[in-house]
């Protein structure tokens, strides 16, 4: 995506509908909640005529509980949970999802548990990507499922994408820390890692610029908005009761279609 259309108005945009919806990496199978969002976009791009889909995939988290997958056990009908393996503790804590690395025998070891959940025709394609880095692992995964067919990906790790991005005041950023790119949190006094409850890391006032930073849970929306500029936002369940739907007067907000289990994992049988 070009992103020399920020120069442009608003009110010249909005001839063409854009119809944008958000979500980290959320497991490597994608959790049903999302398969909402896209089927929701569609639907609306149906109703439309004519619309442009937009998925800002939000790579720049750091939570490694975001890829958390739940899967059953097709013999068993258990749950089980699979998840990437980390190359270390920094990694698995503090490295955003687009730098987190994927680990060659992690991969090996998945494909072994893999037909206990899913066809065989799903585990060749899992087979098949190549990607190295945890965001770039789903997200080929996602797409050669079919799953993004026809979606404009816009990612929040992209540099020409932060360049274009407007100022927020709460916002996080990627910084070196002990060999590793961290995702620290922007306080009063510096930046910080948050180790658990009270206890954080402080790194201090480290110099950075815009390409490093992303914003939190309450200023992403905006800082999204000043590049993607939709018109129409497809929201989740919980997104709906946390969005400050005041900074962006512009867009209309569609909360996501209902789907059952939507916290579960989309895993095609």
């Amino acid at each position: 995506m070009s992103f020399d259309r920020r120069h442009q108005s608003f009110a010249q945009e909005v001839g063409l509908k854009k119809i944008c919806f958000g979500q980290q990496p959320c497991g490597l199978f994608p959790k049903r909640f999302l398969i909402s969002k896209i089927e929701t976009a569609r639907r609306l791009k149906e109703e439309m005529n004519s619309a442009e889909i937009i998925f800002f995939y939000h790579d720049s988290d750091h939570d490694y509980r975001e890829t958390i997958t739940p899967v059953i056990d097709r013999e068993t009908g258990l749950e089980d949970t699979l998840n990437f393996r980390w190359v270390n503790k920094i990694q698995k804590k503090y490295v955003p999802l687009y730098l987190k690395k994927v680990c060659p025998e992690w991969k090996e070891e998945t494909l072994r548990r893999l037909p206990r959940f899913t066809s065989d025709e799903v585990v060749k394609t899992f087979a098949s990507v190549q990607a190295e880095l945890v965001a770039d692992f789903c997200l080929e995964f996602y797409q050669k499922m079919g799953w993004l067919d026809g979606l404009t990906i816009v990612r929040s790790s992209d540099l020409d994408f932060r360049k274009a991005a407007p100022e927020v005041s709460d916002y996080f950023v990627d910084v070196p820390y002990k060999n590793e790119i961290v995702r620290a949190r922007k306080w009063e006094d510096g930046l910080r890692l948050h180790r658990g409850g009270q206890k954080f890391h402080h790194l201090g006032d480290l110099e950075y610029d815009g390409t490093q930073i992303s914003p939190t849970r309450d200023s992403r929306l905006a800082w999204m908005q000043g590049v993607v500029r939709c018109t129409h936002y497809v929201a989740g369940a919980s997104e709906v009761n946390y969005l400050d739907t005041s900074q962006t007067p512009e867009i209309e907000f569609i909360e996501r279609d209902f789907i059952e289990e939507a916290h579960q994992s989309y895993v095609p049988i």
